[in-house]
């Protein structure tokens, strides 16, 4: 399914999110050190496989982009998300030592 999210971004929750059929998907994400690293993707499976982690995930690295902000990944979809796309990024310590996230 292709449909246009309406993605908000709370920078003082660290999370931007999207409300699909009236439940909420979201990524949070860490700023320290110049580095944006994506910590969870969350996307409920009453709402799943309909491109919106990979829209979230996008988003979220474009704006920080746009910051000039390094990026990571702690989770793991955001890893493979970043893999993907061509971006060649160091898993953090916390991703190495398993600790991921769910989609």
């Amino acid at each position: 399914m292709n449909e246009t999210l309406n993605i908000t971004h709370d920078e003082k929750a660290c999370k931007f999110e999207t409300v699909v059929d009236g439940i909420t998907a979201h990524v949070k994400y860490k700023i320290e050190d110049g580095l944006f690293d994506i910590r969870h993707t969350i996307v409920p499976k009453e709402i799943g496989g309909r491109n919106i982690a990979s829209k979230l995930v996008e988003t979220s690295y474009k704006w920080a982009e746009s910051q000039n902000l390094e990026l990571r990944a702690t989770c793991s979809y955001a890893d493979i998300w970043l893999k993907r796309h061509g971006y060649e990024v160091p898993e953090t310590e916390d991703h190495a030592n398993g600790n991921t996230c769910a989609v």
